[in-house]
């Protein structure tokens, strides 16, 4: 009796752990896509970039508002993807802009 308990509570802290793994790779994929989208990388570059880091599936989103970037990675959480929940993570970074040249002035008229 007491072995299908250990199964059911060993099975769910793997289960758990996969989860948090996901919720990682969901982390440092955003911040990826985020740096790329920074640089004003295209946004197919930067969702390529950021899945190649996130988890298999993983939907990601980017969003350019002014200077600033937002890169979302939505994932399933693995195995047992009938629950209904998502790993989610989201970055913000600011747009960089060239350096200038010497001698240029900000309206460009050196």
């Amino acid at each position: 009796m007491v072995l299908p308990v250990l199964v059911t509570v060993a099975m769910a802290l793997v289960w758990a752990l996969l989860v948090v793994a996901a919720q990682i790779q969901c982390v440092d994929a955003a911040r990826t896509g985020a740096r790329a989208a920074a640089r004003q990388d295209p946004d197919g570059a930067v969702v390529a970039v950021a899945r190649g880091t996130a988890p298999r599936d993983a939907k990601v989103t980017v969003v350019r508002e002014g200077d600033q970037v937002r890169v979302a990675v939505e994932a399933k959480p693995p195995l047992l993807h009938g629950l209904p929940f998502e790993v989610r993570e989201e970055a913000v970074a600011s747009v960089e802009t060239a350096p200038r040249a010497a001698g240029e002035t900000a309206e460009g008229a050196g």
